[in-house]
């Protein structure tokens, strides 16, 4: 009964610090927030995030319709757990959508597949649009663009959804390239802030500039677009 309790909690925790996390369109590039919050992710959680996202990163598209499956469980459960705040029902909630979304993504993988593409494009483009923005001289023309960061949320989603109509394997390699970095790199963030001695330094040198996390997430997810596009020339998981 008293490890039922805590997985519980843990499980609760571990939904609360991402529903956080990703309320923000611009998570990445707001980095005092996303410190905050990931330091509050348990060890086991962050070594998951890690391992998921560099398989993800380098076979993603071999096995991408484990992915997107795997995506909309979190999806939806985040989500669930977000909304049901508001009725002060989380877990439930999370739980109903945790089921729900991979439950309808299977059957409709394509359809699911642009979904994510498109969702991994307003990502994308919400955070290279506000990083963007920290970038500028003209405090009131940043202001402006973290105002309207929809806008770059808006262009991914159009790029990448479309794009996953014309040319599915690029959109695939895309959304799994993209979705690998962020998973892998939030979760070495997390880890390094559970390290005694260190965890300071960490946070203030990913700290010291909004465009340090994009960075760190676009290096990984270029290298894994190209090696999945150099090493996955044989079929993926049959749609």
């Amino acid at each position: 009964m008293t490890i039922s309790i805590l997985a519980q909690a843990e499980n609760s925790n571990f939904l609360a610090t991402l529903a956080n996390v990703f309320s923000r369109p611009a998570t990445l590039a707001q980095p005092t927030d996303l410190t905050e919050d990931l330091a509050h992710m348990s060890i086991v959680w962050a070594v998951v995030f890690f391992a998921a996202g560099i398989v993800t990163l380098l076979h993603g598209y071999r096995f991408y319709k484990t992915v997107t499956v795997i995506m909309a469980l979190l999806i939806g459960s985040v989500a669930g757990y977000y909304l049901g705040n508001t009725i002060e029902s989380a877990p439930i909630v999370a739980a109903c959508l945790g089921i729900l979304l991979p439950v309808v993504a299977f059957p409709l993988m394509k359809y699911a597949v642009a979904i994510m593409g498109g969702l991994a494009g307003a990502f994308v483009g919400a955070n290279t649009w506000f990083a963007a923005a920290q970038l500028l001289n003209d405090p009131a023309r940043t202001q402006s663009m973290e105002d309207n960061v929809w806008v770059g949320a808006l262009i991914g989603v159009i790029v990448l959804g479309m794009l996953s109509f014309i040319l599915f394997k690029l959109c695939v390699v895309v959304f799994t390239s993209v979705s690998g970095s962020t998973l892998a790199v939030i979760g070495a963030i997390a880890l390094l802030l559970q390290v005694p001695g260190i965890n300071q330094n960490v946070q203030q040198s990913i700290t010291a500039h909004p465009v340090v996390v994009p960075l760190l997430v676009l290096v990984p997810a270029i290298i894994g677009l190209i090696w999945q596009e150099t090493q996955n020339t044989g079929a993926p998981e049959k749609a």
